[in-house]
């Protein structure tokens, strides 16, 4: 957590090269906004005020004259950001069906008599604001499920009271930035109240003396912002052919469509989205879940996101940084679903070859593929041969979810599918605990070296920095903690035993000697052993707060025994297992738990005019039809070292010896579930896979599992020619 003191340390010099003039330009902006919301939505209106009038709607999406959450989140954003997520952030809302939408204390009640409280209660915000009573404000609980609206309304209302910053996360990282407590671990403290926190050590910061709110606001963001370098990057094709570009180009913007489904931002959930495309488009279910996923991302792109435009699987348009946020836009006729884009077409670039992932409208740039397209904006630009300054890797949002988890609670289970790259994802949080996150997307061989250097146990240390195990039924507590084993380097004839650590307990004596850093333990197959006898009373000291401080006495030895700080633990399971029973209660509460699901973009290849990624979402679709999300496939089935395989043979042999025994496994025998799921592969008379020439099967496979994307526009954006 940075402290006041380290915030101030070079502020001087980072206040001379921030643009203030700029700021306060902006500031001038956020004023006229401010008024333009006093204009259309006067105090003295607010205790008769309309629903139709306050919340988001069919009409209100891109009616003419706006609702008050309309106005709110898409037409004053110089006030500051409540974009992305779904409209649940405004209290209540009117879904495109006409359903009225209530947070769920309000859902035994009339929804008129749901707005009559919700707008009693903002009166009183305005009535405490005006009285400086801030304090009565967080007894209002229907507001609080809208913290952020109502924080950001509160700042139109009570102007300078407030720093326009409304995110709840971003006010605790701005608050432990100036020093102050963050209530990290006080959930019940409400965004209002947290602002004015910061608002307070704002003002006691003397070099902001004289600044208004939205200056600091635009201080803070430009040298501190808290949101991740390096979000994802999305390709996002600009319409069937890139026949939009011209509009999106000179309209710094980029549209899609599906507009069929409306607004993105009445969707509480992926699932939600899938059905509505489910009922526009009922051939392309199998595809939709992951389509509603992507457009949700898509919704919640933000200021400073990056997008690549594409025409096609080889040419890029230009890359465009995000300057606003989502919105429906009912003024053009089709590809409603718009964001705001800065485009830089000094990025626009062909490809040696074609990128088959890219046939989508919506797909992930992974960060290899991104670099390419960097360096091709430099040929492009005639750069200098020089080279840049070493940076840092960043990390991938994967490997820092792990990290971040880690950090909260010492140990995590990755879960999900066979072959999703569940222990591949541990290695390379090894790497950057290691500080080596310039390894994680090195080729294989060199990746390799680097851990086996963290796998080494130098000179005099009882353990590396990287430790990997296989749990399985026969490993046990001597195995792990400690036991008496046979001693082999004792003199004489007979069987002598001697106490020996165990895997942990070395790893444990290492993180003791080099507490500044850091060792983990990677278990694969986590959930194969027997973990309450595996761990035994060191369950206990798994837990954060007890690491280093609490010590137990192991059975064996009698010795006294911690679990230093510095010792993290990853273990990786297959949720579709079968052969083990269910993790012990006790072991859950110590680990978190992420899924790890099949990722189809990492699959850029295409084998006989089969695109791999499609083959397969196509297959995992009807996995999840006739199991659930724990039988899918992962993509390293269909990867040759890290990247796609490329002949008909290797697809032959990936099909008929490693998805066809497993998806045979998965049917317990059952020829009408094997058929269910393999289709016209399956024989009639036998219920076996029929056997098919590496040649013909591309061909037998895109006929079976390819399914086509949910075309929002009848042709579907992204299936251009390459």
């Amino acid at each position: 957590m940075a402290e006041g003191g380290d915030f101030r340390d070079g502020l001087a010099e980072r206040i001379a090269r921030f643009d203030r003039e700029a700021a306060e330009q902006g500031a001038d902006s956020a004023e006229e906004e401010r008024q333009r919301v006093l204009k259309e939505f006067p105090l003295e209106d607010w205790p008769e005020l309309a629903l139709e009038r306050y919340a988001l709607g069919p009409a209100g999406y891109g009616g003419r004259r706006q609702s008050f959450c309309r106005l709110m989140e898409y037409g004053t954003n110089a006030i500051g950001s409540i974009r992305g997520g779904s409209a649940a952030k405004h209290i209540i809302f009117q879904h495109r069906t006409g359903e009225w939408r209530v947070p769920a204390a309000l859902r035994g009640i009339d929804v008129h008599a749901a707005w009559e409280q919700v707008r009693t209660e903002f009166n009183t915000a305005f009535a405490a604001a005006a009285e400086g009573a801030y304090e009565r404000i967080d007894e209002l609980e229907s507001l609080s499920y809208g913290q952020a609206l109502t924080t950001k309304t509160l700042t139109v209302y009570a102007p300078g009271d407030f720093l326009p910053v409304f995110s709840a996360s971003h006010v605790r990282h701005f608050t432990a930035l100036l020093g102050g407590l963050p209530h990290q671990y006080a959930s019940g403290v409400r965004t209002w109240r947290a602002n004015r926190e910061l608002l307070a050590l704002v003002r006691q910061t003397p070099e902001f003396a004289g600044w208004r709110p939205h200056v600091v606001m635009e201080f803070l963001y430009a040298f501190h912002d808290p949101r991740p370098r390096n979000r994802e990057i999305w390709k996002v094709a600009p319409g069937a052919g890139a026949h939009l570009w011209d509009d999106c180009l000179a309209n710094n913007r980029i549209r899609i469509a599906w507009d069929e489904v409306g607004s993105l931002g009445q969707y509480e959930s992926d699932r939600e989205l899938k059905d509505t495309l489910d009922q526009y488009w009922p051939h392309s279910t199998g595809g939709n879940l992951r389509l509603a996923r992507q457009m949700l991302a898509y919704r919640d792109l933000q200021s400073g996101d990056l997008i690549v435009a594409n025409r096609g699987k080889s040419e890029v348009l230009a890359v465009g940084t995000v300057t606003d946020g989502y919105s429906y836009d009912e003024d053009v006729e089709t590809h409603r679903h718009a964001v705001r884009v800065d485009w830089d077409t000094a990025y626009a670039q062909h490809f040696d070859s074609p990128r088959h992932a890219w046939q989508p409208t919506l797909a992930v740039v992974k960060p290899k593929l991104w670099r390419e397209i960097q360096q091709g904006r430099k040929a492009v630009l005639s750069e200098a041969v020089e080279p840049a300054p070493a940076t840092e890797a960043e990390l991938p949002d994967d490997v820092r979810a792990v990290c971040d988890l880690l950090d909260h609670k010492g140990q995590v289970v990755l879960q999900g599918p066979p072959g999703t790259g569940k222990t591949r994802l541990a290695f390379s949080v090894a790497l950057a605990l290691a500080g080596r996150t310039d390894q994680i997307e090195a080729g294989p061989a060199e990746r390799a070296a680097v851990l086996a250097e963290l796998s080494k146990v130098s000179d005099g240390a009882s353990a590396a920095r990287l430790t990997a195990v296989t749990f399985h039924p026969s490993y046990g507590y001597e195995d792990f903690v400690e036991g008496f084993k046979p001693d082999t380097a004792a003199d004489g004839a007979g069987l002598k035993l001697a106490m020996t650590d165990g895997l942990f307990l070395r790893v444990c004596k290492a993180a003791e000697a080099t507490p500044d850093d850091t060792f983990l333990i990677v278990v694969d197959e986590i959930n194969r052993g027997d973990l309450p006898r595996i761990l035994g009373e060191l369950i206990t000291l798994l837990e954060l707060d007890k690491r280093g401080s609490v010590h137990v006495t192991l059975p064996n030895s009698g010795r006294q025994q911690t679990v230093p700080p510095n010792v993290r633990i990853i273990g990786t399971m297959n949720s579709a297992d079968r052969s083990v029973g269910h993790i012990d209660a006790a072991i859950r509460r110590r680990f978190a738990f992420l899924d790890v699901q099949p990722d189809p973009d990492v699959l850029d290849g295409e084998v006989g005019g089969l695109g791999l990624a499609s083959f397969l979402e196509g297959l995992n679709a009807k996995l999840d039809a006739a199991f659930d999300q724990d039988h899918l496939l992962g993509q390293a089935y269909l990867l040759a070292g890290d990247r796609p395989i490329a002949t008909a043979e290797q697809l032959s042999n990936a099909f008929h010896h490693e998805i066809v025994p497993l998806v045979a496994d998965y049917c317990l025998g059952r020829p009408d579930l094997l058929r269910s799921v393999l289709g016209a592969l399956v024989d009639d008379k036998t219920g076996r896979v029929v056997q098919t020439s590496p040649e013909d099967l591309p061909g037998v496979l895109a006929d079976e599992f390819v399914v086509v994307e949910a075309a929002g526009d009848g042709h579907g954006d992204g299936w251009d020619a390459a």
